[in-house]
């Protein structure tokens, strides 16, 4: 079920200030994508919750270690059904979303896995490998 009025952080003025420029029926889901990070020996797992997109419409790019998911919803009806004895002429509906996150600069765009299901992206992300510094002796004068 969705919650349609706004809810109240902390009650912080500056959270009190961003809750009266928001629309008074607000769905926090149009705008936020929920993400869960795990931690394993050798990767990092997002999901995201993206509900309502379909495969084609999401977009996840690798850029100066940022790793970007974005997507993008256009629909568009014609002659739409009637409600209350009015007919709609047209509806548009657009909805679109982005975050980034840092991964790294070592990060390869062909080491990232994605896949996506039931309305979650689950994206796997290689750690990177700890870096061996050489032992070097010297000399003393």
């Amino acid at each position: 079920m969705k919650t349609y009025l706004q809810k109240r952080n902390s009650g912080d003025l500056f959270d009190m200030f961003d809750d009266f420029f928001r629309p008074m029926f607000y769905d926090e889901h149009l705008d936020s994508m929920r993400t869960d990070i795990k931690e394993t020996d050798k990767d990092y797992q997002l999901s995201i919750e993206m509900p309502g997109f379909k495969k084609d419409e999401i977009k996840v790019s690798l850029e100066n270690g940022y790793l970007t998911v974005s997507a993008e919803k256009n629909e568009t009806e014609e002659e739409g059904k009637e409600k209350d004895s009015a007919k709609y002429l047209r509806r548009e509906c657009r909805v679109s979303c982005q975050r980034s996150y840092y991964v790294g600069e070592q990060v390869q765009e062909e080491s990232v896995k994605a896949k996506y299901e039931n309305g979650m992206l689950h994206l796997t992300v290689p750690k990177e490998e700890p870096k061996k510094i050489a032992s070097r002796s010297i000399a003393i004068e």
